[in-house]
């Protein structure tokens, strides 16, 4: 009997590796299209500029920048930002040698929010950023080029806000003009607060009268005088943002002197001795930068009011009550805040179990049902009853238990220790990933291949790495057990969504104690079943049946692949779907070669191989692209895309919401999207409570998603919660049914 596993992972080992042997050679050509200089998002488009006149020399001018192209109606922030809202943040990685200065911030607008006001920017702003390029830097031998790198974060809001970031890189030479980009960066600069000419620091002040400070401002500009001026302060909350010219605070010139009388915020957390600010006309197309010493003495802040521990306690009951999720029989579902240890296990152990039920596994149980019909043709062979045959079976059975909970638990300890280091991560994050998709894909196709016969590892292997596999039918059941995990691992059963949440929040031994947990009781059944003669004796004698039902496993594997590129496709938009098809018409092909005898192996496989690595070559970056909007943020009709905040305005109109949190690698999502969600019967009662309808799409890393998610006392999806104004949130199953999707709209 064909080696199922050993054969299909080794072949995977070999042909997924075989492109990256070409990859340094083309390195040089693909450096412009693998260095990312734009990333779009449905609110922004973001993009790393560079400006080098003069070439990259010590002395000579070098500008970069993030340019940031804001959809209408969105915003993203000045250096203070105001009442609310972040700043963007850079963060450069530069060769030795070279220093990046501080963000010449544009001028900002005020952007009034309610009864508070923010600094922002709106359209078109470009944030540049001066290097300083010392005698230390040495450009490399074989590219002359000034590599800059680039991590941006930034909050977009417009009712709601999204924090987002990218990551970006450009290629600036150092012989030659840089200035594709010079109109953009002349723009900025001209939007930029010029200094205040000849400004005498000791004579412009900001003098402390009770609750307000009077700015005195001198040797501004002539052409100011008379001129209204805005107030930009850029130290953060000291001033009041809101208040509105000529009611709050004033202004007037007295002769070449600009004063104003401004309300010091009420929630002040700072006592500057300086106080720098940018002047700008109305207009905003002149502005200033001036520094006002602070005089006299700042009032003292309130200490916050001291509750007493009775009232606390009440407030804090009141508020579990209204904020707690409960499931669908208003039972707490935030089982972080009342489950122990050993509740949590138990959970963890049932929910391993129905995970073998759930969609994502049933392309894996192809693999366990040949391993499990290998080992009872083994058994049969040496008496069915013998003990040579039940050790086999039983040796075989913990080989892939312990591949299952080693992988359970390493993944969960990955996600612990990403988690730990800043990243906002759940369970199911790493087929949020493209490349761990496209590598699923080549697996399963090469696991078809081997299962339908079109090639065998044993003619590329050594024969002594085969024969020594060939022994040990346990490595085949421990990685089988791997593979089951990778695949099954996106899905959240009945059970695991309560002991994940619960997991995250224990200190690491706790939390990775449930995951072996979890991973046991997902071997559980196969487990008992290896150390069960009597499932042997149920199972058909060998025969040539055998073999066809070898290659009728092939093809639940081959769904596999097709449903892996329709997720890349969603992540990565068609052309990386279509790339990914191509590398996989090399990799099958380079398979079928390898399998050939005398010269005509040596010649297929050569050619296999160069078509392999120029398919990579040339379409491999579109693997890993994010998909264009229109792909990313397509919802059906009624269904409107989740946004951080959007529930909170749903509910302040006093409508209900239900929020399906998805992602097109969920199998199990997908399947209740297109039976329960779609369910005729559920959307007319959606309909006539009139249920704002919002999907999440986590297809790829969204951190505000995860947030949410951990929120709700989850890690994963699918989930799905129905919002009412003046109640707590309520939970759904896993397995969604429109019976209990529309009983929980009746309650509405």
């Amino acid at each position: 009997m064909v080696k199922l596993l050993r054969r299909s992972l080794c072949a995977a080992l070999f042909l997924i590796a075989a492109p990256a042997v070409f990859h340094w050679a083309g390195a040089q050509n693909l450096s412009q299209n693998t260095a990312k200089t734009v990333v779009t998002t449905p609110q922004v488009r973001a993009e790393l500029l560079a400006y080098a006149p003069d070439g990259v020399e010590p002395g000579k001018p070098v500008m970069v920048g993030l340019q940031i192209t804001h959809k209408p109606e969105w915003h993203t922030y000045w250096k203070n930002s105001g009442d609310s809202g972040q700043p963007t943040e850079l963060q450069w990685t530069l060769p030795a040698g070279v220093t990046a200065g501080e963000v010449q911030w544009p001028t900002p607008k005020k952007i009034p929010i309610g009864t508070l006001a923010n600094y922002g920017y709106e359209g078109t702003v470009l944030l540049p950023v001066p290097l300083e390029v010392s005698q230390l830097f040495q450009p490399g031998v074989l590219s002359s080029e000034l590599e800059v790198k680039l991590k941006a974060i930034w909050l977009v809001c417009k009712q709601e806000c999204i924090p987002e970031e990218g990551e970006f890189a450009i290629k600036i030479p150092v012989k030659g003009s840089t200035a594709l980009s010079a109109g953009a960066f002349a723009a900025a600069q001209a939007a930029s607060p010029r200094s205040v000419p000849n400004l005498d620091v000791g004579s412009s002040t900001a003098r402390i009268q009770g609750e307000r400070l009077e700015f005195s401002i001198h040797n501004l500009p002539v052409s100011l005088r008379g001129t209204p001026l805005a107030l930009f302060p850029e130290t953060p909350e000291v001033l009041h943002n809101a208040a509105v010219a000529g009611k709050d605070w004033t202004q007037a010139w007295q002769g070449a002197v600009w004063t104003a009388s401004m309300p010091v915020s009420s929630q002040r957390s700072a006592s500057p001795g300086m106080m720098p600010v940018v002047l700008a006309t109305e207009d905003g197309k002149q502005a200033y930068r001036a520094e006002a010493r602070v005089i006299g003495e700042w009032p003292k802040v309130a200490a916050p009011a001291q509750v007493s521990p009775e009232l606390a306690a009440a407030l804090k009951a009141n508020a579990a009550s209204q904020q707690a999720p409960v499931n669908a029989a208003g039972q707490a579902a935030n089982a972080s805040d009342a489950m122990g240890l050993l509740p949590a296990l138990l959970l963890a152990l049932l929910g391993g179990m129905v995970l073998n039920l759930m969609p994502c596994v049933f392309p894996v149980l192809a693999i366990k049902v040949m391993g499990f019909t290998q080992q009872a043709h083994l058994s049969s062979r040496t008496g069915g009853e013998q003990v040579g045959g039940r050790s086999s079976m039983a040796s075989t059975g913990l080989a892939y238990t312990v591949g299952v909970v080693l992988s359970f638990v390493a993944l969960g300890g990955l996600m612990l220790a990403l988690r730990a280091g800043g990243e906002a991560l759940g369970w199911g994050f790493q087929l949020q990933s493209p490349v761990v998709v496209a590598v699923l894909a080549a697996l399963f196709t090469l696991i078809g291949l081997n299962l339908l016969g079109v090639f065998e590892v044993a003619n590329v292997l050594p024969s002594s790495l085969a024969t020594l596999q060939a022994k040990n039918p346990q490595i085949d059941a421990l990685l089988s057990g791997v593979l089951a995990v990778a695949v099954a691992s996106p899905c959240t059963a009945p059970f695991m969504g309560a002991s994940l949440g619960f997991a995250l929040g224990l200190p690491a031994w706790q939390a990775l104690s449930v995951f072996a947990v979890l991973g046991l009781g997902m071997a559980l059944p196969y487990l008992a079943a290896s150390l069960s003669p009597a499932v042997a004796r149920l199972l058909p004698r060998p025969g040539a049946w055998m073999d066809v039902f070898k290659k009728l496993m092939a093809f639940p594997m081959f769904a596999t692949v097709a449903w892996l590129v329709w997720v890349l496709g969603q992540q990565s938009g068609v052309d990386g779907a279509g790339a990914l098809l191509l590398l996989l018409v090399g990799i099958s092909m380079l398979a079928w070669g390898l399998s050939l005898r005398g010269r005509s192996k040596a010649t297929v496989a050569t050619l296999s191989v160069a078509a392999l690595a120029a398919f990579y070559w040339a379409a491999g970056s579109y693997i890993t692209q994010n998909a264009p909007d229109n792909v990313a943020a397509a919802t059906p009709q009624g269904w409107q895309a989740w946004q951080p905040g959007k529930v909170d305005q749903i509910l302040a109109q006093g409508q209900p919401a239900f929020v399906d949190f998805t992602a097109a690698w969920c199998v199990t999502c997908q399947l209740n999207k297109k039976t329960t969600l779609n369910d005729a019967q559920v959307l007319a009662d959606f309909s006539a409570k009139k249920v704002q309808l919002l999907r999440a799409d986590w297809t790829r890393r969204d951190p505000a998603i995860t947030q949410a998610l951990a929120a709700l006392g989850r890690q994963g999806v699918p989930v799905y919660v129905l919002y009412k104004p003046g109640s707590a949130p309520v939970v759904m199953s896993e397995i969604l049914s429109a019976g209990e999707v529309r009983a929980a709209i009746a309650k509405l």
